[in-house]
C-alpha cells in the first residue's frame, strides 16, 4: 500500500509540471490579438514643410509671384471675375505678381500687420498693359482707367489693391466695397464710424511706414514709392 501511494504522488508531480498543451495555444491565440492589435494603428502621415523661394540673385525689377515666397496673405483677385466695376473678366486667371522690390516691401508690411491680428488681402496687383487696353475699351474715362498709352503704376508692377483680413481670413469693415467711386471711398472722408476710420487708418499708416502712398480717393489703391520710373510692362502669366 505504502509503494502504491508513493507511485501515486509521483505520477501526479509529474503531471502537474509536464507542459499543457492548452494554455500554450491559448497564449499564442493572445500574442496574436496582440500582434494584429498593434498592425492595426494607424500612423500619421507626416506633413511635408512648405519651401518658399528667396529674392537671392534677382534683380528688383524681376516679376515674381508673391505665393511662391509666403502663404501669409489672402486673394481675390477681382478682375479674374465679373465681380468688379467694369462688369467683365480681363485676367485670363487669378495670380498677383509683382516686380521684387514691391514684394519685398509687401512680406514687411503684411507682417506688421499680423501683429495686429491681421494680413493683406490682394484684390489686384501687376497688370499686363494688354489688360488695360482691354479695360479702356471697356470704360474710356480717365477718371476710372488709367490710358493705357499713359499707363498706370499697375502695369509697372509697383502698386497693388488690398483691403485687411483677419488672420481667419474676414474682412475687415472698409465703409464701402473694392472699386467703389464715391466720396464715401476718399481718405479725406471722415463722416464714418469709429471702426471703419480705424481700419482705414491702421492700413494706411502701415503700407506709409513701409513706403507705399495712397490715392486720396481709393482707399485700397496704394503704390510703392519710385515705380513710376519702372517701365510699363505687358509680361503675362501662364494659366496652364
Amino acid at each position: 500500500m505504502r509503494n502504491f501511494y508513493s507511485t501515486l504522488f509521483l505520477f501526479v508531480f509529474l503531471v502537474s509540471c509536464g507542459d499543457n498543451p492548452k494554455a500554450e495555444k491559448n497564449a499564442e491565440k493572445n500574442e496574436d490579438v496582440v500582434t494584429k492589435q498593434v498592425d492595426t494603428v494607424v500612423k500619421e502621415k507626416e506633413v511635408p514643410k512648405k519651401t518658399f523661394k528667396t529674392f537671392e540673385k534677382l534683380a528688383d525689377t524681376t516679376f515674381v509671384r508673391l505665393a511662391d515666397f509666403s502663404d501669409g496673405f489672402g486673394y481675390e483677385l477681382r478682375y479674374a471675375t465679373k465681380n468688379n466695376f467694369l462688369k467683365e473678366k480681363v485676367y485670363d486667371c487669378p495670380e498677383c505678381y509683382t516686380r521684387v522690390i514691391t514684394a519685398k516691401a509687401l512680406l514687411k508690411a503684411n507682417e506688421d500687420f499680423k501683429k495686429s491680428g491681421v494680413r493683406i488681402k490682394f484684390f489686384d496687383c501687376y497688370r499686363p498693359n494688354s489688360v488695360q487696353y482691354k479695360m479702356w475699351k471697356i470704360v474710356p474715362n480717365p477718371q476710372y482707367v488709367a490710358n493705357p498709352k499713359k499707363g498706370s503704376i499697375h502695369n509697372k508692377g509697383g502698386a497693388v489693391d488690398i483691403t485687411l483680413e483677419s488672420l481667419d481670413g474676414e474682412e475687415l469693415d472698409m465703409g464701402t466695397d473694392f472699386d467703389f467711386f464715391g466720396k464715401r471711398a476718399y481718405h479725406d472722408n471722415f463722416d464714418l464710424p469709429k471702426e471703419i476710420l480705424a481700419n482705414r487708418k491702421l492700413l494706411k499708416e502701415t503700407m506709409e511706414k513701409h513706403g507705399f502712398w495712397s490715392t486720396r480717393t481709393e482707399w485700397w489703391h496704394y503704390n510703392l514709392d519710385g515705380a513710376h520710373k519702372y517701365p510699363i510692362a505687358n509680361f503675362k502669366w501662364d494659366c496652364n
